[in-house]
């Protein structure tokens, strides 16, 4: 399984970005998939997730709460994050990841974020 994480850049404050991770399977057969960052210095922190049940469901970190959106495309077997008014917190290398099973977790490799005061 590989994962394709993209759409990082610089952004001011207050801006946004969207985020893509596309895989190279079916996401259906994912149990769940998400996005983890780690800033500078810092350990790496769950995002926000998508379960693949039928409904989608989510979670997000309470910092990126109501800002925040992730979804999937499951014809493109992609996953996005929409980043809304991003804060300079946000900084960060963000990774997609997916689990299967009791597989070892699956991880794209890092897009980097960067937003400006």
């Amino acid at each position: 399984v590989q994962l394709q994480a993209s759409g990082g850049g610089l952004v001011q404050a207050g801006g946004s970005l969207r985020l893509s991770c596309a895989a190279s399977i079916n996401i259906l057969s994912m149990d769940h998939m998400g996005w983890y960052r780690q800033a500078p210095g810092s350990q790496r922190e769950l995002v926000a997730a998508v379960t693949s049940n039928p409904f989608g469901s989510t979670n997000y970190a309470d910092s990126v709460k109501g800002r925040f959106t992730i979804s999937r495309d499951n014809a493109k077997n992609t996953m996005y994050l929409q980043m809304n008014s991003l804060k300079v917190e946000d900084t960060g290398l963000y990774y997609c990841y997916a689990n299967i099973g009791r597989r070892p977790t699956y991880w794209g490799q890092g897009t980097l974020v960067t937003v400006s005061s």
